[in-house]
């Protein structure tokens, strides 16, 4: 859903300050004037008990189901429960919805929905001057104001006097609303992110529907707790249409022109991930095996893949992370497409495993979706840094291919890479998201089948060696001369026994070889199958003849592309490219980098990618690194371009 031309609005993705684009237009049945905008940001934040994420969900699902372009940021603590009225236990959402092709969740809100202190007080400064807060006073007692450091209250001390204010008493509007249903208040409060959501979805005309059908199904079993939740949500949605305080409602239209026709449903990265798995494996006519420990933030992987049985999936929730590898691996060996997911601390733990798949030389996935490290290091933020640990974190030469997404909704299509690469060259191979990617959305075309790569291969079924007697034997590791691939046999084949563990082969035999010149032979040829794979070359992005080239890789796509555009608006030329392929990289990478003078390299780690450019292509790659456990802005990147074009 990318566009290599850019409209003026297109240009400002990403950009915080007033919305653009805005249009008078007559007033609504309800007696209220209507404004047409081309984009809006959102920013839902509360206490991490306050149900940001599933209101930022459902809004995000009615703006989907409307047709807009969207781009989200979840944001939420690593503890299940942290301290309420905290500013470590916020919680925050941020859509960016559009009429046209965007690329990020927006580097500042236009509206911030705060529920307490907390959340006015973490999010404030991301707030530009004009934008919209709605806060719900109920919460802007003495003591919850104490706990984050607020000596008076922003409601009065004339500090919030550069925004547009709408105080709101959430919680006493919700508690009245209900009074008819028996609740006490406690339980009554519960549904005050409700009604936040129906004031939003009234002020920017979001369909109702499929909210109250998701709130009837989610509490099917607890009917008086769904319908409690809907007649919050409609009073929510009443209150906008009412109240003398809100004046003005929003339309952005649906972004009609930013999509191809097709068939679209909003898709986070572990859900496209998942269903690429899927894929694959229907592709393949391959079982599906993932052995897996439950980790934040891949977890979402294994609870959805264990929901389709009826495609041949299993799942296994090992007892630990080298249970998981093992059990994948031994599928494997067994003839399905293993899988293993985890982020960076169980890539740790399954490190002998990988290099024990990459000596049996069998296809296996190894899933790292990416989190701030080391060690526990930061559970629910994101980070790009490890690449390096994918590449060699590995005893003795272990070379494994690697894949990295670039958008959630491109989660589905690198897994369907991924699987290819470890079928055709029986190798295992890593898929390296991001906990910004998994945990985001956006708008995704559901493929048609017919336009799935075929994925299916051949098992070994005979002998495929004669020795010098004649005898008919089975080589496991006789290999293909183009992928250097070796035969792929099934457990229980009559005639094709053979042997496997992690001590070295000989070539061909697989008989248990100490010897140093098939050792030597052995590495490089493994070393070899991994050069030699496949990949397209990296396609560059360069309109104006540039001199400078921004590469990337991952998720700064998003960042990188909005701030390319912004550049390209004020008429500065810059070249772009992005890399999925990070081992081998495209053969036309360094052909490509010897074009430009200036290579800037944005990662969220300390330079791991450009730590290999620079080795591998003797390129002098400029990094721009971050490593705050949040995605890069677009203004951000922008300012740092631009600096390098000037220079």
């Amino acid at each position: 859903m990318t566009s290599q031309v850019s409209s003026p609005a297109e240009q400002a993705d990403g950009a915080g300050g007033a919305v653009v684009g805005g249009q008078r237009t007559p007033e609504s049945p309800g007696g209220k004037e209507v404004r047409r905008l081309d984009r809006v940001i959102i920013r839902f934040a509360g206490d991490s008990g306050d149900g940001m994420q599933l209101t930022g969900d459902r809004f995000t699902s009615e703006t989907a189901s409307f047709g807009n372009d969207l781009s989200t940021l979840p944001n939420f603590p690593a503890e299940i429960r942290a301290p309420a009225g905290t500013l470590p236990g916020v919680s925050s959402f941020q859509l960016h919805f559009a009429d046209h092709d965007i690329l990020t969740p927006g580097d500042a809100p236009n509206v911030l929905v705060a529920m307490n202190p907390a959340a006015l007080r973490a999010n404030i400064a991301d707030v530009p001057r004009g934008a919209e807060i709605i806060i719900n006073t109920d919460e802007f007692t003495k003591r919850p104001m104490a706990k984050v450091g607020y000596a008076t209250s922003p409601l009065e001390d004339g500090s919030l006097d550069a925004y547009n204010l709408h105080p709101v008493p959430l919680t006493t509007l919700t508690v009245q609303a209900l009074k008819d249903f028996g609740l006490s208040r406690k339980e009554a409060e519960r549904s005050k992110n409700m009604f936040a959501l129906g004031l939003l979805s009234w002020m920017y005309h979001r369909p109702t529907e499929g909210t109250e059908s998701f709130l009837r199904q989610k509490f099917a079993k607890k009917p008086e707790i769904a319908e409690a939740n809907i007649v919050a949500f409609r009073a929510g949605w009443n209150f906008g249409e009412t109240t003398e305080d809100f004046a003005v409602s929003y339309e952005v239209a649906p972004a009609t022109r930013a999509f191809p026709t097709g068939t679209y449903r909003n898709i986070s990265g572990n859900l496209a991930l998942s269903y690429g798995l899927v894929a694959a494996s229907q592709q393949a006519d391959l079982p599906l095996y993932l052995g897996s420990y439950p980790i934040t933030p891949a977890s979402d992987i294994l609870h959805e893949l264990s929901k389709h049985k009826n495609f041949g999936v299993r799942t296994f929730q090992a007892e630990d992370e080298i249970a998981g590898i093992g059990a994948a691996l031994g599928a494997a060996f067994g003839g399905a497409l293993g899988v293993t997911t985890t982020s960076g601390p169980g890539v740790a733990l399954k490190s002998e495993a990988i290099g024990l798949a990459v000596s049996l030389e069998l296809p296996l996935l190894i899933v790292d979706i990416q989190r701030g490290g080391p060690s526990t290091g930061l559970p629910t933020k994101t980070e790009q840094a490890d690449l390096l640990q994918a590449m060699f974190g590995r005893n003795g030469e272990a070379p494994v291919p690697i894949v990295a997404p670039r958008t959630p909704a491109d989660c589905f299509d690198a897994a369907l890479d991924a699987a290819r690469i470890a079928l055709t060259y029986r190798t295992p191979v890593f898929l390296l998201s991001d906990g910004y990617l998994a945990n985001g959305s956006e708008p995704w075309r559901v493929p048609e089948v017919a336009d799935l790569p075929d994925l299916k291969i051949k098992f070994a079924t005979a002998t495929n060696h004669t020795l010098g007697d004649g005898t008919e034997v089975f080589w496991p590791y006789k290999r293909d001369p183009e992928t250097l691939a070796r035969p792929w046999a099934i457990p229980g084949t009559p005639g094709l026994e053979h042997r496997i563990g992690g001590i070295e082969k000989q070539d061909g035999s697989g008989n248990i070889s100490y010897d140093p010149a098939n050792h030597d032979h052995m590495v490089r040829t493994r070393q070899a199958k991994v050069d030699g794979i496949r990949v397209p070359d990296i396609d560059v992005d360069d309109p104006d003849g540039a001199t400078t080239l921004v590469l990337g890789w991952g998720s700064t796509y998003g960042p990188i592309t909005a701030a390319v555009r912004r550049l390209r608006g004020a008429g500065l030329p810059i070249a772009q490219a992005h890399l999925r392929h990070l081992n081998p990289f495209p053969g036309n990478l360094g052909e490509v980098l010897e074009r430009y003078g200036k290579v800037v390299v944005p990662e969220m780690n300390l330079g791991q990618l450009a730590t290999l450019i620079r080795a591998k292509y003797l390129v002098d790659a400029q990094s721009y690194n971050q490593v705050n456990g949040m995605p890069f802005k677009a203004e951000q990147l922008a300012t740092v371009l631009k600096e390098a074009i000037d220079d």
